[in-house]
């Protein structure tokens, strides 16, 4: 089933999903022919709008946690792709290392962990937890209030490999994004695979990297469909060193916000769009929804200033503080569930859509962001995989055929992750 969601289902959405289905056969062997050629991340989940008029993914996370809320008509598919993911990466894999993050106080995130080593054990692996934690120092059973437990077990490093006692592993699943860097058990290990990679992580990572390759690929899929990439790709510019609270980088921040509200101003122009444009300053590293500013106007960075400055004091004055940004064209989300604005996240695995749900915020409106505290999910929300789209269905009345489309707007934002993860790789060879 899906969930009671009340979605903008005519105009330009409609045309771009008529689009998409019309030209199934030709996306699906483009993307293809892009995975000949690039390499997916193991896993990503993509948060996608929908604002009736385009449909963007605004944030693409290489570390996705969450695992629990995919239904249980999705692990089938999961399996699936944990299964090809594996064998391209290790075919006589016996053992998954997975080295989760730092919230392992947190239910909802143990919750995600055992769903993650659910589905690779059912894709034939021994699955055990390597805590980076210094206070895991022997093994650590941790348990759940259904009554399922994990154990959390201290890493062990030779000169070469990562594992545990008795457990040496081919392949390591990070599911921690190195937010706080790159420890140096996780470096030189030139005999396992580390999947993502170090340099996924948010101590190398930049989301601007990210939307400058799928701007990239999204002119080159808009040409395939024949459509305005404006349609899937939210324009965006980049400040280093802004810090509200101290005043600098204002000028630069002032000058790119005023720009990208202009451009944005002449796009609803264009589409007949009777919308206040806005746009959202985020920091440019991290994906845990903190610190994200939603700016309809110049003069609100001058309130946004005046508040930093007065709680210049506290931990994290406003979150900005000295730090690159994005400032990224904001994209409303006409989607509700029950009453609360939505959006939806898509999760994949290797090349493959495995599926997804609605994030909801009762308490934050259509042009704010959802990835916040108070935060719901509607774990029901995708009644299938939306790999298989409904032919002959009128747009905008098939389930199916939207989150189909769906789906495609997350691939695209994958394959940018590729390239994104292909042109920061430290130890890429360099032709001239």
């Amino acid at each position: 089933m899906v969930p009671h969601l009340i979605t903008a289902l005519n105009g330009p959405i409609n045309e771009l999903e008529q689009r998409i289905l019309d030209t199934t056969p030709a996306i699906e062997r483009w993307f293809r022919l892009e995975w000949m050629e690039h390499t997916p991340p193991i896993y990503s989940s993509v948060d996608i709008r929908n604002a009736g008029f385009k449909l963007a993914p605004v944030d693409t996370n290489l570390f996705p946690d969450g695992w629990n809320h995919l239904t249980a008509q999705m692990t089938p598919l999961a399996v699936q792709a944990a299964m090809a993911a594996i064998e391209k990466i290790c075919p006589e894999a016996r053992n998954l290392l997975v080295v989760p993050g730092q919230f392992t106080n947190n239910e909802a995130y143990l919750a995600s962990l055992l769903q993650l080593r659910h589905i690779f054990e059912q894709a034939g692996l021994n699955v055990r937890f390597g805590s980076l934690s210094a206070d895991i120092k022997t093994p650590t059973p941790v348990r759940l209030p259904g009554g399922e437990s994990l154990v959390l077990e201290p890493l062990i490093r030779s000169e070469r490999r990562l594992g545990l006692k008795d457990f040496d592993p081919c392949t390591i699943l990070l599911n921690n994004d190195l937010s706080a860097g790159i420890p140096g058990i996780l470096e030189d290990l030139h005999e396992q695979h580390l999947l993502p990679p170090v340099h996924a992580g948010w101590t190398v990572r930049r989301k601007s990297n990210h939307f400058k390759a799928y701007e990239e690929i999204s002119k080159r899929f808009g040409k395939l469909l024949g459509i305005d990439p404006w349609l899937i790709n939210p324009l965006f510019s980049q400040c280093d060193d802004v810090d509200l609270a101290q005043g600098r980088g204002m000028e630069c921040l002032t000058s790119h916000v005023d720009a990208l509200l202009s451009r944005i101003k002449r796009k609803y122009k264009e589409y007949g769009i009777n919308e206040k444009p806005f746009v959202m300053v985020k920091p440019d590293n991290g994906t845990d929804g903190a610190h994200v500013l939603t700016v309809h106007d110049i003069k609100d960075l001058d309130a946004l200033g005046r508040q930093a400055k007065s709680r210049s004091g506290a931990a994290s004055p406003d979150g900005l503080g000295a730090s690159s940004v994005i400032i990224q064209e904001g994209v409303l989300t006409q989607e509700r569930i029950d009453g609360a604005v939505a959006e939806p996240v898509v999760y994949l695995m290797d090349r493959y859509v495995v599926g997804g749900f609605y994030r909801f915020h009762a308490e934050r409106a259509a042009d704010e962001n959802l990835n916040a505290p108070g935060a719901s999910f509607e774990p029901l929300a995708f009644s299938d995989t939306g790999r298989l789209p409904q032919n002959g269905e009128k747009p905008g009345s098939s389930s199916p055929n939207r989150f189909y489309m769906y789906g495609v707007v997350a691939r695209l934002a994958m394959l940018a992750a590729s390239y994104e993860l292909e042109a920061t790789d430290p130890d890429a060879e360099v032709y001239d």
